[in-house]
């Protein structure tokens, strides 16, 4: 079964500083319809200014995965960790017992464009954990790229639920496949471009949620990224 999730159905919250579209319901963005995907609980396609962010903040079992897709992103949190994210980065937090953080953009002239999903953990009140990489665009093309796994295999970054994301650019006839094992999820995310994915014509923001399907196939991409959750139905 396919999911269809329209861009212009989104949540959206336009805060000056920030705008930010949500894929299931957020902060003042309720839609009973609209609570998660399995246990992806939160996608957030947000544009931070220039020299603005998200002041300290709490959070607690929750795993947090942050995907650049332009500019750079300022972290810094109570575990020590104080890094820059740039675009083609995917940084991992699980916040476990809690963690406060905050996420800054450190331009005075460029914005930063990011997702931001959430996870629910397998299990609770677990230590916070913190770790990020970089996915050069070479590894993204034309394909699926792993980015983080439950066994962090591949050098990807591990994340304490059975959950893989992976990120991809497609354009012409490049296409990719993916296979999903009996009773698995899938959710698709069109961050940018158009994509056509298991027949459905996708455009920037459109979300695709599959339920107990074989395999997800992208192709027809023009200038397209994209993420890809491989999920629990659980």
């Amino acid at each position: 079964m396919l999911s269809l999730r329209r861009s212009e159905e989104r949540g959206h919250a336009d805060h000056g500083w920030l705008d930010a579209h949500h894929t299931f319901s957020f902060a003042d963005y309720h839609d009973p319809d609209w609570m998660g995907f399995g246990p992806l609980r939160v996608l957030n396609q947000d544009r931070v200014a220039p020299g603005q962010g998200f002041a300290p903040h709490d959070h607690h079992d929750m795993e947090i995965v942050t995907w650049v897709l332009e500019g750079t992103l300022q972290h810094r949190d109570s575990m020590g960790h104080g890094s820059l994210i740039r675009a083609g980065e995917v940084q991992f937090m699980s916040a476990g017992t809690g963690v406060t953080h905050s996420e800054m953009n450190p331009s005075p002239d460029t914005p930063v464009h990011l997702l931001q999903m959430w996870v629910r953990p397998a299990r609770r009140a677990t230590s916070p954990r913190y770790g990020q990489r970089a996915i050069p665009a070479a590894a993204r093309r034309g394909r699926l790229a792993l980015a983080v796994s439950p066994d962090g295999r591949d050098g990807s970054l591990p994340i304490g639920r059975d959950a893989s994301l992976f990120v991809g650019l497609f354009d012409g006839d490049e296409s990719a496949r993916h296979a999903l094992a009996p009773r698995r999820l899938g959710w698709l995310h069109v961050a940018r471009g158009e994509i056509t994915a298991n027949g459905e014509p996708l455009g920037p923001g459109d979300g695709l949620g599959l339920t107990h399907e074989a395999q997800l196939e992208v192709s027809a991409g023009r200038d397209a990224e994209v993420v890809f959750w491989d999920l629990p139905d659980a």
